[in-house]
């Protein structure tokens, strides 16, 4: 189990670095909506392209993101249900949810949205809009970011089981309520 519980603290600190990332595109996504929004509206100029880089922008967070928000046990859940549950049942609900759902349709949309992305990237497809940019970026996004939730999520299953085992702590404990980062972060 310790080989597994390394594998998982790397996942972790993958997603970490990738979470800490995404808080730099956030701030470009504000920048470059506030910038556009001033040019457009004093010089009554507009592009295509910082329209297009304010979406791609956007689609990284939320994608790149998933895995960062799994790691943190941040995703949505029932917990008016679930809070009343004991905390082994509430790990086999996960345990159980993860493998019939979240793994599944996350390897699926992977899978799914490799081949389009590799077209994209071939075919070095162009918006369709004047002066817009390339589309590959942004098809790319889509399976980097389920391939990120997927090991995530694979992650969360070792650290789980884990604590079942009595080979790890409680998965579901918060860290801190003051929004500290986990240990995870700091390795």
């Amino acid at each position: 189990m310790s080989g597994l519980m390394q594998l998982s603290r790397l996942i972790d600190r993958l997603n970490a670095l990738v979470g800490r990332g995404i808080y730099w595109f956030v701030l470009a996504a504000v920048l470059v909506s506030s910038i556009n929004a001033t040019i457009r509206y004093s010089f009554h100029q507009s592009s295509n392209a910082w329209l297009e880089l304010q979406w791609y922008l956007f689609a990284a967070v939320f994608l790149l993101g998933a895995g960062y928000t799994l790691l943190h046990n941040e995703h949505i859940r029932i917990d008016v249900v679930n809070s009343h549950l004991s905390r082994r049942t509430q790990i086999w609900i996960d345990i159980f949810g993860t493998i019939l759902f979240l793994l599944p349709f996350t390897i699926l949309i992977m899978y799914l949205s490799w081949p389009i992305a590799v077209n994209s990237i071939v075919s070095n497809e162009q918006s369709s809009d004047a002066g817009g940019l390339v589309r590959w970026p942004a098809r790319l996004l889509v399976p980097v970011g389920f391939f990120l939730l997927v090991i995530q999520a694979l992650s969360e299953l070792i650290k789980r089981i884990a604590f079942l085992t009595g080979d790890g702590p409680d998965p579901l404990e918060k860290k801190s309520s003051h929004g500290a980062t986990p240990e995870s972060e700091h390795v």
